[in-house]
């Protein structure tokens, strides 16, 4: 029950009770007052033997049975009209109070629904800090209600810039990691191909040129996740299936040399976004499929148009069996299935935090679940192109 409701019910219950409780009193004061011993005065025509001495009491037993009579009727009719009518009229006064407080609960009530209204907006955001922007600022008096209002603001706030910060300084330490690397790979290729190079230098040469690869992919990973959570600046139609034709002939020659079959069937599924980061979208699932598979194995690429204006991309693949409680987690950064946590020659395990950051910063969703016999199916669903 709505809160506006209790309070609604609670004041109406109150002033019944309270009218109740004064209708008692009134109808216990009331009979009270007929109860007194009361002189009437009675003219017409009485039997004989009655006493009508001037100014003297009406003795006469047959008198006496009609002031008896009278005094009861009276008093019938009476408690009977302030019962009904004070009942209805209880009734109606007590609806229409109800009716006030409906309109002053919701009138008291509106700004909670702001701020609920606001937080609930945050929380629907597409990504992490996305929606922390928004404020409420609350106008009114100084009560209890905007200061809950300012407290709430004060904290997002805070935590706007918290994230804020947080995506600057990954953007800014992965530029700058870029320039030693880059330098460092400068480096060894001119040790390498020295025509005096020794063939253990070019092996030690060849091992810190792959680990240098790692830690650039890894770099690069970070900055694409720090992009992926910034607002989407401008968006331009996006056909999926040519995506995933591009993806699929980039990464051929990879999934060959581990001897992984590639399929891609590419209905259309027009969609609107940033193209590279939905390019890096497909290829992070494909790239995951085909390291994170067994020999002889295969991978399955699929695009379509779903229900409820929605576009989706679906990857499958043969590969080791995923306990479901692990499924979650692969969407971690830094997190990959089993104990190696550290950066390898499988990637950095940015690959599908990516996928679900552009995809919540289109407005999509990602799901995944483990397949029989080993492997995972992936689908993502973005909206779809209403142009």
């Amino acid at each position: 029950m709505r809160l506006r409701t209790r309070l609604t019910l609670i004041y109406g219950g109150l002033f019944m009770v309270a009218g109740v409780l004064l209708l008692g009193v009134t109808y216990l004061l009331f009979s009270q007052e007929l109860g007194k011993d009361q002189r009437v005065l009675i003219k017409g025509t009485f039997q004989s033997g009655a006493s009508t001495t001037p100014g003297g009491a009406l003795d006469s037993p047959e008198i006496e049975r009609l002031v008896d009579e009278q005094r009861r009727d009276v008093k019938a009719a009476a408690t009977q009209s302030l019962l009904v009518q004070g009942s209805i009229a209880l009734v109606l006064v007590g609806s229409l109070a109800a009716g006030f407080g409906w309109i002053v609960a919701g009138r008291v009530l509106a700004p909670l629904h702001r701020v609920t209204d606001t937080a609930r907006r945050i929380a629907a955001a597409p990504a992490a800090g996305r929606g922390l922007h928004e404020r409420i600022a609350l106008d009114g008096p100084d009560d209890e209600v905007k200061n809950l209002a300012d407290a709430f603001d004060t904290m997002v706030e805070r935590l706007d810039q918290s994230f804020d910060g947080q995506r600057r300084f990954v953007a800014n330490a992965s530029h700058e990691l870029r320039t030693p690397l880059t330098l460092g790979r400068a480096l060894v290729e001119i040790a390498m191909h020295r025509k005096t190079a020794s063939a253990d230098v070019q092996q030690l040469g060849e091992s810190l040129l792959e680990l240098n690869a790692r830690h650039e992919q890894l770099i690069s990973g970070l900055l694409v996740l720090a992009d992926s959570e910034k607002q989407l600046a401008a968006v331009y139609p996006v056909n999926l299936a040519d995506v995933i034709s591009h993806v699929v002939a980039q990464l051929t020659r990879e999934a060959t040399a581990a001897g992984v079959r590639v399929t891609a069937e590419a209905d259309d599924a027009p969609t609107v976004g940033d193209a590279l980061l939905l390019e890096r979208l497909v290829h992070n699932l494909v790239e995951n499929a085909v390291r994170h598979n067994v020999e002889d194995g295969w991978v399955r690429v699929t695009s379509r148009e779903a229900a409820g204006g929605r576009v989706e991309v679906e990857v499958s693949n043969t590969g080791p069996d995923v306990p479901p409680y692990e499924v979650e987690g692969l969407f971690t950064p830094f997190r990959r299935l089993g104990a190696d946590r550290m950066v390898g020659a499988q990637g950095a395990g940015l690959g599908l935090s990516i996928v679900r950051s552009v995809a919540e910063a289109h407005g999509g969703t990602v799901q995944a679940a483990p397949r029989d016999g080993g492997g995972l199916k992936i689908v993502v669903s973005l909206p779809v192109d209403p142009g």
